[in-house]
């Protein structure tokens, strides 16, 4: 499979550039909007809570910290809803492909995974460059965000892939993980810091590995702290497993995928 993967990288390779200029071709704005989108949602938080939650974040004085919580917070969810959303319809919107050429399957995923990563590279400079404006300083421990948008790639990916399989044979996968997305967002300290969780519940958060994630991305961006991998090793552990589980179950089934589509 990884050796079809690197046959066709070529391949891979244009499909995502081609799909990146397609998305903006008759656009004005072009790949602005792909800022505008994640910064809209910044504004309508911080305008409706950031009176009410800025004095939560401990530890800041910034004006607009609540701002750059959220952007810090929304860097990692963006990047994992998007690549989790587009495999989970991958197969089943490819599926004509699928079934009139002959080429490495798992090229699809790795396209999709290609462009979303591309998408969150955009979105990062973005978003650092007005952390700088609003007051906030580059520092090392932002280099800290490459391991930990491989992790979530990984995380996204083992999901994605394994509910894009499922999706095939079972379409209710389609209609079920969209609301589950919603509710795992709003479980995860995103929007609101962890603070004003009760202690009682704070344990909780353990089994929401994005929640891990994302405190690791707000710690690098708006406190300028390291990451402490001990903590995050469950959370690499679980996402090399999900990761290696989801290749597995689409070599298994991806010939009978074919059948089915």
């Amino acid at each position: 499979m990884f050796k079809g993967l690197w046959r066709y990288r070529n391949f891979v390779l244009t499909a995502i550039q081609n799909e990146f200029r397609s998305r903006f071709i008759r656009s004005k704005l072009g790949g602005l909007w792909l800022i505008l989108n994640p910064l809209s949602q910044v504004a309508i938080y911080a305008l409706i809570l950031s009176n009410v939650l800025a004095a939560k974040l401990p530890g800041i004085t910034n004006h607009y910290a609540y701002s750059v919580y959220l952007m810090a917070g929304l860097l990692a969810w963006n990047l994992f809803n998007e690549i989790v959303m587009r495999c989970l319809t991958l197969f089943v919107e490819q599926g004509n492909l699928m079934k009139k050429m002959n080429f490495p399957k798992v090229t699809l995923p790795t396209i999709v995974t290609g462009s979303c990563m591309l998408n969150n590279v955009l979105l990062s400079i973005a978003m650092l460059t007005l952390f700088v404006i609003l007051g906030f300083e580059f520092n090392f421990q932002m280099l800290w965000l490459v391991p930990l948008t491989l992790i979530v790639v990984l995380f996204a990916i083992g999901i994605g892939m394994i509910a894009g399989v499922l999706n095939v044979f079972l379409r209710d996968i389609g209609q079920v993980l969209p609301i589950l997305m919603q509710v795992w967002f709003w479980f995860t300290p995103i929007v609101y810091p962890k603070s004003i969780i009760p202690e009682d519940y704070h344990g909780l958060m353990l089994l929401n590995p994005m929640a891990q994630i994302v405190n690791a991305y707000q710690n690098v961006l708006v406190y300028g702290r390291a990451v402490n991998l001990a903590d995050l090793l469950p959370i690499i552990t679980v996402s090399i497993l999900l990761a290696v589980a989801s290749l597995f179950l689409f070599r298994r089934a991806s010939a009978e995928m074919v059948d089915v589509l």
